[in-house]
């Protein structure tokens, strides 16, 4: 394993920016907000809840939603400015918080200026060999290109380039320069690892220190890995594990997905959540709300970087939908201040501080093991052990009745629990950590 070593202690908090401040993302308006400035103003808000890095979603030019970037060096307009970006760095540094940032290098939005070069000069454009064209009608006519996943606004760079590999590096190299800790690369799925293994080297010569995630949904994570020099790559696995089994009271799948992720964290550690700006909120992929505080159960004594979306810890609901503006209700906007958040919200964000907490005391569990102890449809128990025989015990029960649990040894840490010696009993539709 190769991550920088700070990664260990830190627990990031996701946020949108375009959607914190209600930012248009229809490309209809590019009216200022304060978002940046507004992120800024809830740092201690992250901090009390136990965060202690800011992952930003994408802050560069864009037409739309942020992921059609169009300027890869300026922060957009509507967000803020330059000095905004800056003054956010520094108050997140000052307080002990690191800053990651979204790189959207698989494409580009139609109107980059690159790609409308090369629809105004055609095959003579200096970046036609930027992106993956054909000319159908020769090189004097409109080029066909490849897109993302059939949208047409969202324009494939082609990787096998120099010249885009130089400008990636750059762009990396320059926003850690003016700060940042460290990246999320975007649809790193859709990029053949080769291209990263060609970039991050270049990237890392200047900045050993940065953190460097990819976004993958499915296939050979360790594989990527490996190949591509990122330090890791999102843990879509567990975080479908984690909800569908709660929700449907089947914790075979959580018990069969987390030995897929022991075996994960013996080449690198991957980033997990049960939140992000892509899917459906938690609170509302499982119906029953008694059973939102084991997901976070499960998502915080487990290994891994864990990353908490914003709401998320206030149990916002929201689902997405595969329609034109259906990540809206998923990408909502926050108050001005922290203290204007509905009290409706408090204990959700209570659970996610006591078990973050719980994290805290025992930073071994970022590339800790777990091993299940017993097993059923609606209960279960798993150890979670530390590369210095330290242990912790899960226990789950989503039942109507009560679960006994073997203490063996071990007191209760957090959760709910009654019973003394060696044996507790669980509440019904309670969870409990010993330890």
């Amino acid at each position: 394993m190769t991550e920088p070593g700070w990664v260990q202690h830190v627990v990031w908090w996701q946020v949108y920016p375009l959607g914190v401040a209600g930012a248009d993302t229809t490309g209809a308006s590019r009216a200022p907000t304060p978002a940046l400035a507004r992120i800024g103003d809830w740092i201690d808000y992250a901090v009390s809840l136990g965060a202690s890095g800011i992952a930003l979603g994408p802050v560069f030019g864009s037409s739309t939603h942020g992921y059609d970037t169009t300027d890869y060096r300026r922060i957009d307009e509507r967000l803020g400015t330059d000095a905004d970006f800056d003054a956010l760095v520094e108050a997140a540094h000052a307080r002990g918080v690191r800053v990651l940032l979204d790189g959207v290098f698989n494409h580009v939005g139609r109107e980059h200026p690159a790609f409308q070069d090369v629809l105004a000069r055609g095959a003579d454009s200096a970046y036609a060999g930027w992106f993956r064209l054909r000319w159908p009608s020769g090189p004097d006519g409109p080029p066909e290109y490849d897109d993302f996943e059939g949208h047409a606004q969202l324009v494939a760079l082609e990787h096998s380039s120099p010249a885009v590999a130089d400008m990636v590096t750059d762009v990396m190299r320059h926003w850690l320069d003016r700060g940042a800790d460290g990246w999320r690369l975007d649809a790193a799925y859709a990029v053949p690892p080769a291209f990263w293994s060609r970039v991050l080297p270049g990237v890392r010569e200047s900045h050993p220190d940065a953190y460097i995630v990819g976004e993958v949904i499915h296939g050979d994570y360790p594989g990527i890995v490996r190949e591509s020099g990122m330090d890791a790559v999102t843990q879509y696995e567990l975080w479908k594990a984690i909800w569908s089994s709660v929700h449907d009271g089947n914790l075979f799948e959580l018990a069969a997905a987390l030995q897929r992720h022991d075996d994960f964290l013996d080449a690198f550690v991957p980033l997990t959540f049960v939140g992000n700006h892509d899917v459906t909120r938690i609170a509302s992929h499982i119906t029953d709300e008694r059973h939102i505080a084991h997901a976070v159960a499960v998502l915080l004594t487990v290994g891994g970087t864990p990353s908490i979306y914003y709401g998320d810890e206030q149990a916002f609901r929201g689902v997405k939908e595969e329609r034109v503006g259906g990540d809206d209700e998923i990408r909502p906007s926050l108050p001005p201040h922290p203290d204007e958040l509905s009290p409706l919200g408090e204990p959700t964000l209570r659970l996610h501080q006591e078990l973050i907490g719980l994290r805290r005391r025992h930073p071994w569990l970022h590339t800790a093991h777990t091993s299940v102890v017993e097993l059923a449809n609606a209960t279960m128990v798993y150890d979670v052990n530390g590369d210095g025989g330290e242990r912790l015990r899960v226990a789950l029960n989503l039942s109507d009745d009560g679960y006994g649990v073997d203490a063996d040894g071990l007191s209760l840490q957090a959760g709910s629990a009654s019973g003394t010696g060696d044996r507790f009993t669980v509440d019904a539709h309670g969870w409990a950590v010993l330890g």
